[in-house]
């Protein structure tokens, strides 16, 4: 393939921006390569600035359930659109928006709309302190949270990706009441809770972790993690940016019938545009001001772009067998794969949950961050590197999920895969 086009843009971006990209991971240094410059997406097809088709896995990092461009996602923004972008003043969306998220996750009573997912978890950890007085929180290795100060210690995602150990100009006062632990370790929180159970605030997690790759809970960790919470006085919060509506109608949550006092979302509940949110009992929320004293604000939070599009795609995965579908197609397209290595002489372990998965290059089951991180990113990049011959697009990390999109076809997945069975015979 040819990306001329793409390497001169990147060669300009990066005299005006840093590293050239305004994510970290979208950089394409974890893998070897320099990123493609996309200038369209329609379906599960994204094409880039040299002309080149891609079968797209990454969807907007999870948001595009239904693909790109979907035409009651764009229909819903060209009615929205002429009548304003934004105005920092309530807007009937709004109320749309909170009762179709309430309606469709039954731990949420009130919600209160961000505009992404990293201030909707730095809102709900302010919440939770302030709910409870408390000040420590606790986190776990591997799990991203968005780039707040206080998250970064053992994070995920572009830190995992990059290799970096937190991050510079963070001041480590801002992070010493942050404690982080072995994701699926239940031992570890009780043993802390037994000691300063009483000082946490909250415990924080994604219930399926994706930023290390997909790492599903073990059989009673979520369950072991709530009974740890109520009987201490610490919140739960699930941060669904990634599994909201996606590995069910009801998040992850919903799934294995373990329900958090607060949730973030974000991502899927713009349709694609930029937006979060945070909720939980009524409880609860009424400690966000105006209606407490919890201070949390955003000009744009609630803006009717994103509630539109948002509305509209929540309203197409309610419809029966969505979910599925979309099931009966990542099962499909795990298996294929799968096999392909496996006739390949190639050692890899899969994770999936819903239409979310990875492919770890080790032959050891990923269970937390210590075994996710044994696995071979350099061949990872190389089979990145080779798919992307084959006009499929991965996430350019080994420590990020793929996704799959209830416009991704049969034919789709065999092309996927037989592009695997290309990839993994290179190796």
């Amino acid at each position: 393939m040819n990306f001329s086009k793409s390497h001169s843009l990147f060669e300009e971006a990066s005299q005006f921006i840093p590293g050239g990209v305004n994510s970290p991971v979208r950089s394409g240094k974890a893998v070897g390569t320099k990123p493609i410059f996309v200038t369209s997406g329609k379906g599960c097809y994204i094409t880039d600035v040299d002309g080149n088709k891609y079968i797209d896995y990454v969807c907007s990092w999870g948001p595009l359930i239904l693909g790109h461009a979907n035409e009651k996602v764009i229909d819903a923004l060209k009615e929205t659109l002429p009548q304003g972008t934004s105005f920092g003043i309530p807007t009937p969306l709004e109320i749309e928006m909170a009762k179709k998220i309430t309606e469709m996750i039954p731990s949420i009573e009130k919600v209160r709309m961000v505009n992404s997912g990293t201030e909707a978890v730095m809102s709900a950890i302010r919440l939770a302190r302030g709910y409870t007085g408390r000040a420590k929180i606790v986190k776990f290795d591997g799990c991203y949270h968005g780039h707040g100060d206080c998250l970064l210690v053992e994070a995920g995602s572009g830190v995992a990706t990059l290799a970096i150990p937190g991050s510079p100009g963070v001041p480590e006062n801002l992070v010493k009441d942050t404690i982080s632990l072995p994701y699926n370790n239940l031992e570890a929180v009780k043993n802390l809770v037994k000691n300063q159970g009483n000082e946490i605030a909250c415990i924080i997690l994604e219930p399926v972790a994706g930023n290390m790759g997909v790492v599903p809970p073990v059989d009673g960790y979520l369950e072991g993690l709530r009974e740890i919470c109520s009987d201490n006085g610490i919140l739960l919060i699930f941060d669904e940016v990634m599994t909201g509506f996606r590995v069910s109608k009801g998040g992850a949550q919903e799934l294995y019938g373990v329900y958090p006092d607060i949730t973030c979302l974000g991502k899927v509940i713009g349709g694609g545009m930029p937006v979060g949110a945070y909720g939980g009992s009524k409880e609860i929320m009424s400690s966000i001001a105006p209606e407490g004293n919890v201070y949390q604000a955003g000009t744009l939070s609630g803006n009717p772009l994103a509630m539109s599009a948002g509305l509209a795609q929540l309203e197409l995965l309610s419809e029966p067998g969505i979910y599925e579908k979309l099931e009966e197609k990542s099962a499909y397209l795990e298996k294929g794969i799968m096999d392909a290595a496996r006739k390949s002489g190639v050692e890899v372990y899969g994770n999936r949950v819903g239409s979310m998965g990875s492919v770890f290059f080790t032959g050891e089951q990923v269970k937390d961050f210590e075994t996710a991180k044994k696995a071979d990113t350099e061949k990872y990049a190389k089979f990145f590197r080779a798919m992307l011959e084959e006009g499929v697009y991965l996430a350019p990390s080994q420590f990020e999920a793929y996704f799959v999109s209830t416009a991704h076809e049969e034919k789709d997945l065999d092309k996927t895969i037989e592009a695997a069975r290309k990839a993994f015979k290179k190796l």
